[in-house]
Parts: C-alpha cells; structure tokens; sequence
C-alpha cells in the first residue's frame, strides 16, 4: 500500500494498493466518506488504466481537480514508481 498526498481537495491522502496492473484497495483520509467510499468501490478490481482514463480530468466546483481526479493522479504516480 502507498500513499500519495492529495492537492485541492478535502481529502488529505489517498492510500492505494495496485497488484498487476489491477487495483486492489483504495483509501481516501479525509474529506466526505460516503464519496470516498463509493469512488473506492467503483474502481477496485479495474485496470489502473481504465480507471485512470475514466477519472481524469473530473472537476469538482471550478477547483481543476476532485476526488476522481487525484485518485487517478495517484494511480498514474503508483505506476511510474
């Protein structure tokens, strides 16, 4: 499991656990938890990714990036590492 420090959003990590090009385990710390846990559902046992191609770029109020958008972020980064 990882750890990636999010950037303009209520949640203030987000942990993510990727085995063989699929996700196993998200965990948002902080923000709205029925949001967190609902993006966490939807996104286990896809692809990275297609997760990532489904999530990037999602804005949430005007602020460039969101929930969806930073998890994709982090799994982009969780890749390259």
């Amino acid at each position: 499991m990882k750890t990636f420090r999010t950037k303009g959003i209520c949640a203030l990590e987000i942990q993510l656990d990727i085995e063989d090009g699929i996700i196993h385990d998200v965990r948002f710390i902080g923000g709205c938890s029925g949001n967190a846990l609902g993006i966490s559902s939807l996104v286990k046992g896809l692809k990275a990714d297609d997760a990532v191609s489904r999530l990037k770029g999602i804005d949430c109020k005007g602020r460039g990036t969101s929930c969806p958008d930073q998890l994709a972020k982090a799994i982009e980064t969780y890749i390259q590492e």
